[in-house]
C-alpha cells in the first residue's frame, strides 16, 4: 500500500511516516521541501501515482483568518482533485476536538471549511479530531510571557501527546474510510494555567504562572468545547510522565499544535 503524507515533514506527519514504514507500507512525505505545493497544486499528481491512501496533517503558516481559511480550501480542492484523478481511495484529515463549537476563532472556521471541503470531495474519507498536543504547552507559554510571568487563562484542555495523535492517524489510515468523525483525546482534564504551573514545577526556569481570562490564544474559549465527550479515544500519555520521561517541551513554536 502507497500512503502520501501531505505534512509528512511535520511534527505528526514525520512520525506517521516512521509508522507506516514500519508496519510495512510504502510512505511518501509530501511538503513544499519535497517539491509539493498543495495552495498551488505543484507537484501533487506526480507524488499522488500510483497512492491508494492520502494522510493531510498539513497546517496554515498563519493563524489569522484569511490566509488560514485560504490555505486549508485550495489545498483541500487541489488535494480532491488530484487524488480523484489518481484513483485514490482513502483521504485522511487531522483535525481539531470542538472545531466546530468556537465560531469566534477564525483558525478554527477556517478548519471546519477544510472539513466541509474533504466530506464534499467525492473521495473517500476519514476525519480524525484531535485535542491540543504537550508539544504545544511550551509556545504557548512563550507567547504569554511577559516581565517572568506567563499569563495564562483557566481554559480546560485534554491534552495529549503527539505520538499518539500519530498512532491514531496512522490505525485511521490502515483502515477503511469511515465517511464520519472519530475524536481522540488525552487521558486527564487540565486547566491551562495548571499545565503552566506543572510545567514549571518540573522543569523551572524561574517564571512563574498568572491566571489571565484574557491572556493568549485560549482566551475566551467556550467551557468543554476542547476537551471532547465520552465518546473521544482516550490516549494513555500523562501529561506530567511524559515531561519527566518522554519529549522535553519545545521553545520554538510548531504550528501543527493546533
Amino acid at each position: 500500500m502507497k500512503i502520501v503524507v501531505v505534512g509528512g515533514t511535520g511534527l505528526i506527519g514525520s512520525q506517521v511516516v516512521a509508522l507506516v514504514r514500519d508496519r510495512g507500507h510504502e510512505a511518501v512525505a509530501a511538503s513544499p521541501s519535497t517539491g509539493v505545493d498543495t495552495v498551488t497544486g505543484q507537484g501533487l499528481a506526480q507524488v499522488l501515482d500510483g497512492a491508494d491512501v492520502v494522510v493531510d496533517v498539513s497546517n496554515s503558516p498563519s493563524f489569522d483568518t484569511e490566509p488560514a481559511l485560504d490555505f486549508f480550501t485550495r489545498s483541500a480542492r487541489h488535494l480532491s482533485e488530484a487524488e480523484k484523478e489518481a484513483g485514490v481511495r482513502h483521504h485522511v484529515t487531522l483535525s481539531i476536538v470542538g472545531v466546530d463549537r468556537v465560531p469566534d476563532y477564525g483558525y478554527y472556521r477556517a478548519k471546519v471549511a477544510q472539513e466541509e471541503a474533504v466530506r464534499d470531495s467525492g473521495v473517500p474519507f476519514s476525519i480524525v479530531r484531535a485535542t491540543q498536543f504537550f508539544e504545544f504547552v511550551a509556545p504557548v507559554m512563550d507567547m504569554s510571557t511577559e516581565n517572568g510571568r506567563v499569563r495564562l487563562p483557566s481554559t480546560r484542555l485534554r491534552p495529549m501527546a503527539s505520538a499518539d495523535v500519530a498512532s491514531a492517524v496512522t490505525e485511521t489510515a490502515l483502515g477503511e474510510p469511515s465517511y464520519g468523525v472519530r475524536d481522540i483525546a488525552g487521558p486527564e482534564v487540565h486547566r491551562l494555567d495548571r499545565l503552566g504551573e506543572i510545567t514549571l514545577a518540573v522543569r523551572p526556569d524561574g517564571r512563574g504562572v498568572v491566571t489571565d481570562e484574557t491572556a493568549g490564544l485560549f482566551a475566551g474559549m467556550p467551557d468543554g468545547a476542547l476537551i471532547g465527550d465520552d465518546t473521544a479515544h482516550r490516549a494513555a500519555t500523562r501529561y506530567e510522565d511524559w515531561l519527566r520521561h518522554g519529549q522535553p517541551p519545545s521553545r520554538a513554536t510548531d504550528r501543527s499544535g493546533h
